[in-house]
């Protein structure tokens, strides 16, 4: 009985770090004003607040992401296609418009301590004051954001 807890906990464990809210995705199309927005939310805001966080950007336009698409579809159990979906460890988003920033914040916070939370709140003022500077003097972070390329493309360019 005891192995069986000490195993259950083990994989709870697992389960919740694979679960990490810094690990982020966003399924778009590129012909989508919502899904634009949402990536100039997160490419000229949250990787800035939050150090940690890596995005992941997925073209559901490309017949080879279309699987992935459609698994997280199921796992977020949305019935549409429509897009951007944005999954945040394992919350998940359909949509978007600027009324969910604080929400999205949030999801991403949920992980953090406190010493993290306040980073992100001194940027956030620190960009009220002069967001260009701000990024111009940060502009490594930019480098969090890739382009999910799938496992058959990836075999075709190795």
């Amino acid at each position: 009985m005891k192995k069986c807890s000490i195993l259950g906990i083990i994989a709870s464990l697992g389960l919740i770090c694979a679960a990490n809210a810094a690990d982020i995705s966003i399924y778009y199309s590129p012909t989508c004003p919502h899904c634009h927005h949402a990536r100039d939310f997160f490419r000229n805001n949250l990787i800035y607040e939050f150090p940690s966080i890596k995005i992941s950007e997925v073209n559901v336009t490309q017949s080879e992401n279309q699987g992935v698409f459609m698994d997280t579809l199921k796992k977020c159990e949305y019935e549409s296609g429509g897009v951007p979906v944005i999954v945040i460890g394992e919350k998940c988003f359909q949509g978007y418009a600027d009324y969910m920033q604080t929400e999205l914040r949030d999801a991403v916070a949920i992980d953090l301590t406190d010493t993290e939370k306040q980073f992100a709140t001194d940027v956030q003022e620190k960009m009220k004051t002069d967001a260009d500077k701000y990024r111009s003097e940060n502009s490594d972070k930019v480098a969090k954001i890739s382009e999910y390329v799938s496992e058959s493309k990836k075999k075709v360019i190795q």
